[in-house]
């Protein structure tokens, strides 16, 4: 993608065995049948289904949590909101999903198996941790 036209992100939008601010925790391997079922996924702003920023290219569980490497588009209107949020240093995530299996704990729930819809970029995830970084794809002439 031409960096004209997109501005390269990637990070974690769900960490592994770490609680949020309502308890829920992510057990590793909950998205996997999730994944394995979709392509790319869109990229929100706050949830809102109207403000499509951008996509996923990448989502994929490792060893820490859920990995995603996507692009924020300067040519949709979103995306340009985005952009703006970037800049004034929000940078985080959140996961958009319905929750196919999950057990009780003493506050919230373990999530076993999960639906995922979509990740939106946020000032404030549930997961504190849920971060993102921009790419930078300039590179130096020598």
């Amino acid at each position: 993608m031409n960096p004209d036209h997109a501005w390269p992100i990637e990070g974690y939008a769900a960490l592994f065995g770490l609680a949020d601010r309502e308890g829920d925790v992510v057990r590793a391997g909950a998205f996997r049948d999730s994944l394995a079922a979709r392509g790319e996924l869109p990229m929100l702003v706050r949830h809102d289904p109207r403000l499509v920023a951008g996509v996923w290219r990448i989502a994929e569980e490792d060893a820490r949590g859920l990995f995603v490497a996507g692009e924020i588009r300067r040519d949709a209107v979103a995306g340009l909101l985005a952009m703006r949020l970037v800049q004034r240093g929000v940078d985080g995530l959140s996961i958009g999903f319905r929750t196919r299996a999950a057990r009780p704990l003493t506050k919230g729930r373990e999530l076993i198996a999960v639906d995922l819809i979509e990740i939106s970029i946020v000032p404030t995830p549930m997961a504190p941790r849920a971060r993102f970084a921009r790419i930078n794809t300039q590179r130096t002439m020598t």
